[in-house]
């Protein structure tokens, strides 16, 4: 199929050289489906326009499969895209649509037939070919869009944001969907969203950026549990990490303690080796830890003893199989804590929790960057 490899690619515009994306370092391996994931204005779609040869590129190369594609028109690149609006033509039938851009290439009419309902049969759409697609539900619409670019058996799948305009309901089954689509064909594909949990479930690697640079480039379960930096740690996650600033003191017998206004948190001996080696001791930084990782179990304090803190509970939020609280513990912001949702509490009562420090991270606060990689 196909291997993308992306070298310093830039995208700039006007006179003054604003840069939606910079210096851009990537190599997608064969039938892999990579997620480009950031906020809006980040510069992911940006780049995968740029794959597609919509927008042109101010500096690098791209190439697929070793052909420089940087000045091969779009219809020369092998190249299928699947866009948010799916971008139907709302006159034609769903089997007018998926052949399409085979009638353009003149295709043979059998070869088209074939096509047509070998894409309507993988994607269930077979009894709605004859429907206009006004006829259609949303999650219908887009798996025609899908059939579109299925029936090319292109090189590559290019997918922006495709099911944002789906309910949530939708959403979950058209990315199990997709998934399955993907491997099922063996296409490279680039994925683009800004929903982090499009990117931790469908990816094999994601890409996250920021301000049009690259972030970190991993899979799902590296990202999560050992992001970069600050930024990476906080899109990645829902609710998002916990900061906590404050101050890594020595104190008797060499241990070391991470010290806020309020509480102090003991340092796993490992951690604390690694912190000392890296010249930390005596210096503000920045405590990360994910809302599963601070808890009421009693077999968590018996392995913490030393990093427990009390603190005030203001609200929570139950999500079915949890729930959320949000306790203020004297620290910038309220700290989240994932619970029992069997445990209850009343507003403004006395909460004692205890962090798992061995999943603590630790971040430098001048440059946000996690200290120990």
């Amino acid at each position: 199929m196909a291997r993308i490899l992306m070298n310093h690619v830039y995208k700039s515009y006007g006179k003054d050289n604003l840069y939606a994306v910079k210096d851009f370092n990537l190599e997608i391996l064969d039938q892999e489906f990579i997620v480009f994931v950031g906020p809006s204005g980040c510069g992911k779609s940006t780049t995968l326009r740029m794959v597609a040869g919509l927008e042109d590129i101010s500096e690098g190369e791209i190439y697929i499969n070793d052909q420089l594609i940087n000045d091969l028109p779009p219809k020369d690149r092998d190249i299928a895209m699947v866009f948010q609006n799916y971008a139907l033509y709302p006159n034609m039938s769903v089997y007018e649509n998926i052949a399409f851009g085979l009638r353009l290439r003149k295709v043979p009419k059998h070869e088209i037939d074939l096509g047509v309902k070998r894409a309507a049969r993988v994607l269930e759409i077979e009894q709605y070919l004859d429907r206009k697609p006004k006829q259609l539900s949303g999650g219908q619409r887009q798996r025609v869009a899908l059939g579109r670019a299925i029936v090319r058996n292109p090189q590559v799948f290019l997918m922006d944001e495709p099911l944002s305009n789906l309910d949530a309901k939708l959403r979950v089954q058209m990315r199990t969907e997709i998934t399955r689509l993907t491997k099922q064909l063996g296409v490279t594909t680039i994925y683009v969203t800004h929903d982090q949990t499009e990117a931790m479930t469908m990816g094999s690697r994601i890409v996250v950026m920021k301000d049009g640079l690259i972030q970190q480039v991993d899979t799902p379960e590296t990202i999560y549990n050992f992001p970069q930096n600050m930024f990476v740690a906080s899109f990645i996650g829902s609710p998002p990490m916990n900061f906590i600033h404050g101050k890594l003191q020595e104190v008797e017998k060499g241990r070391l303690e991470f010290h806020t206004r309020r509480f102090a948190l003991d340092i796993p001996t490992g951690i604390a080796q690694m912190l000392r080696e890296k010249q930390f001791v005596e210096r503000y930084i920045i405590l990360g830890v994910r809302p599963e990782n601070i808890s009421l179990d009693q077999i968590v304090f018996d392995a913490f003893p030393d990093a427990t803190f009390e603190g005030i509970h203001k609200t929570d939020e139950l999500m079915g199989a949890d729930r959320y609280i949000h306790v203020d513990a004297g620290t910038e912001t309220n700290i989240v804590a994932r619970v029992n949702p069997r445990n209850r509490f009343q507003d403004d009562e006395k909460v004692k929790l205890v962090m798992d420090m061995n999943k603590a991270l630790f971040f430098d606060r001048d440059t946000n960057e996690r200290i120990m990689k």
